[in-house]
């Protein structure tokens, strides 16, 4: 095989987050509400299709809302599973955050990226975008009602092709408009997300034109491998041992503090952390948190990961280290995190221990 030329390496880096951010530029510019277009809360990401194995394996994210990083790939694998016959012109929506989403609001669209004139079947790249709605329906405009399941914070979109083979599936748009209170503003920022993706794969295949498929896909795989060694090495410069942690919250996001635990004088769910270094790799263990809360607090393993992956992220750029934002990065970082916690919680979370059995 021939040698990976460092020069080739770092254009093809890049040129892949370019694309990523002109996605992301294209929504902020054409999307109609304030949330998106000034706040400018979305991301956007590509994919290599051939993952080894592991599925989609993210190859660049442009630097818009990093608690999405680690979070988009769930989301990916999630629309692939439930929607494996993927074809030219097509779209995959969803904002299911117990399938990779975060929260409801947050909607994503996945679409695959064709290389015509290959022998390929199946597509060489994805596309991703998520970007936070206004309203999504729900008890209550905005974001975040005070909700004790998740069915009171609006509508639950499975994986579904709101696009197929480049016609928009229009009883899908339909139910979406419908369950919301600004329907015009929705369409107009579900649009834009469109447009988003129609650059990413306009771009990718120019990349591809201009290097061919094969070196494409090579040098894409070599920036996994890349990102990688470089949080590898940035683990490898930390002393080994354990690290622990243990924080907060004011309360359980509805009632505030609980009279029969003592008023304010009790303690609010705790997030513990336990970050074990072992030469390249790290553990990151949140063993000991507090079980899901009634209120909207509850993150889902998603977030989780990212937001951990996000922390490793920021240690290695502080040492030097500033790898490529793909999926390599996250490699040497295991997480583990308690099921039907406060940071893994179930659907819809209304079922779980009472906020005095944690504190016993």
């Amino acid at each position: 095989m021939t040698a990976v030329d460092p020069i080739t390496l770092e254009i093809l880096r890049n040129l892949f987050a370019s694309v990523a951010e002109e996605m992301g530029v294209t929504l902020g510019r054409t999307a109609y509400s304030p949330n998106i277009k000034e706040r400018r809360d979305y991301s956007s990401a590509c994919f290599l299709a051939e993952g080894h194995g592991a599925g989609p394996q993210m190859i660049a994210q442009a630097a818009h809302i990093p608690v999405h990083l680690g979070a988009m790939p769930a989301s990916v694998r999630a629309a692939l599973e439930a929607c494996a016959a993927c074809a030219p012109g097509d779209l995959v929506v969803l904002n299911d955050p117990y399938l990779g989403g975060t929260h409801l609001p947050d909607i994503t669209m996945v679409s695959p990226v064709f290389v015509p004139g290959t022998a390929a079947d199946g597509p060489a790249f994805f596309v991703a975008s998520r970007a936070h709605h206004a309203d999504v329906g729900g008890m209550s405009p905005g974001s975040m009602p005070l909700a004790v399941e998740i069915y009171q914070e609006g509508l639950i979109v499975p994986p579904v092709k709101l696009v197929e083979g480049g016609r928009v599936n229009q009883p899908v748009l339909d139910i979406i408009l419908r369950n919301v209170r600004t329907p015009r503003e929705r369409r107009g920022d579900l649009a834009a997300q469109m447009a988003a993706h129609r650059v990413g794969e306009r771009r990718l295949l120019e990349i591809v034109a201009r290097y061919g498929l094969d070196e494409t896909l090579r040098y894409a795989r070599e920036l996994l491998a890349y990102a990688e060694r470089l949080t590898r090495a940035a683990i490898a410069a930390i002393p080994d041992g354990t690290y622990t942690f243990v924080d907060e919250l004011d309360d359980e996001g509805v009632s505030g503090r609980q009279p029969e635990l003592g008023g304010d004088a009790s303690p609010g769910p705790r997030i513990r952390v336990a970050v074990t270094v072992e030469g390249e790799g790290m553990t990151v263990d949140f063993a000991g948190s507090s079980p899901a809360v009634r209120g909207p607090l509850n993150a889902v393993r998603a977030i989780t990961e990212s937001a951990t992956w996000y922390a490793v992220r920021c240690v290695a750029a502080a040492r030097g280290e500033v790898a490529p934002m793909n999926s390599g990065a996250f490699a040497p970082v295991r997480v583990l995190v308690p099921r039907g916690s406060l940071l893994d919680a179930l659907p819809p979370h209304d079922s779980y221990p009472t906020w005095r059995d944690w504190t016993k």
